[in-house]
This record gives C-alpha cells, structure tokens and sequence, in this order.
C-alpha cells in the first residue's frame, strides 16, 4: 500500500488514493487537478502511478 503522505522539497503531498496502471489515465487527472489549483507530483511505485496533491489556503471565508 502507497504512503498517505509524502514530502517533495519540504512541502506535504497527501495521496490521492487511486492506484493507475494507465500513465495516460494518471497525466489526465494530474492535469485535472492542476486546472483545480493544485500541485502534483507522480510517483512510481510497484508498477503503479500514484498522484500526490497539495493545495495552498489562498483564502479563508469567516461567516
């Protein structure tokens, strides 16, 4: 199983817990998530691709 969480250049990634054989199926939705905001790193790992993601607080809405 994948680590939940991984560091890349001191910054936290957390895994978006898919596991994908298909490179083409992991690029699609890294670029789905990056048109979202995010920031993405794949992984290789067993022969899978995992996508880790992490988003900065930009703005925090106080009702």
């Amino acid at each position: 199983m994948a680590e939940k969480i991984l560091f890349f250049e001191g910054k936290k990634f957390v895994w978006d817990g898919g596991e994908y054989d298909d490179k083409e199926k992991a690029s699609s939705l890294e670029k789905k998530y990056t048109e979202k905001g995010f920031d993405v790193r794949i992984v290789r790992e067993a022969g899978k691709t995992l996508l880790y993601t992490r988003r900065v607080v930009t703005e925090i809405v106080i009702e």
